[in-house]
């Protein structure tokens, strides 16, 4: 009986993973252009977790108190994974996330929460807009980044909470609702204007969403349909909270 030779390691360049496409990855381009979306993606998460477990100090009672804690943990859950899939790729995870640095964090001053109640609609509607984006450019990636990125970005049922401690709050004055729709326009534009610049930080996520040869992209009239789509995603989840988009 001839010995059984161990399984060979997995090449983190190629991905070997279930889902992945290790030709997309034996690119060059396209491994960087996945390196830095990842990188994007963890640092906003990175961000979320902070940001998350700083607005809890703001929560009215020790059950919100708890509940906004348990969204920064999930975020933190989902940074880790990233970190692990771009050590995968040979990537620092460190260095992933550095040129992503400003955009994320200037966007957070511009849109830093003033009460409890902009802190979720943030949550919420900010994080949302993001999601949105960064899944639309993962449409253009492999099978397993492309479920790498959802789950990432998947609120683990977390809505439910924002969306009853909101709608309870307008209920009982209608002037808030009207103050909180303000807010989530504001962070609509915000929001827009960082995806533009995490898009257009790097050449290599530039040239994934512009496509190539072999690949589709983004021309001027489909980047037009992916921000009404982005647009109406926004206007839904306000609806959802009971407020005008």
């Amino acid at each position: 009986m001839t010995e059984s030779q161990p399984d060979a390691a997995p090449d983190p360049v190629r991905g070997d993973r279930p889902g992945l496409d290790h030709a997309a990855f034996e690119d060059p381009d396209y491994r960087e252009a996945v390196v830095d979306l990842l990188g994007a993606i963890a640092y906003g998460e990175l961000s979320a977790f902070e940001r998350l477990a700083e607005d809890a100090r703001l929560a009215p009672d020790l059950v919100d108190k708890v509940e906004m804690s348990r969204m920064a943990a999930a975020e933190f859950g989902h940074l880790v994974a990233l970190q692990e899939r771009l050590a995968e790729l040979g990537a620092d995870p460190f260095a992933a996330m550095q040129p992503f640095r400003r955009a994320i964090d200037d966007f957070h001053e511009h849109t830093a929460p003033s009460d409890w109640y902009e802190g979720l609609i943030k949550a919420y509607v900010g994080d949302g807009l993001a999601a949105d984006f960064y899944r639309e450019i993962a449409v253009y990636l492999d099978a397993g980044t492309r479920q790498l990125v959802d789950d990432s970005l998947a609120d683990a049922g977390h809505s439910a909470f924002v969306v009853d401690r909101v709608r309870a709050a307008i209920a009982q004055d209608a002037r808030l609702g009207g103050r909180l729709a303000l807010w989530g326009r504001r962070l609509m534009g915000e929001a827009l204007t960082q995806g533009q610049r995490v898009a257009g930080e790097r050449d290599a996520m530039t040239a994934l969403l512009a496509g190539g040869i072999d690949r589709p992209g983004l021309d001027l009239a489909a980047i037009g349909r992916m921000f009404t789509r982005l647009t109406e995603r926004h206007a839904a989840r306000m609806a959802e909270l009971g407020l005008d988009a």
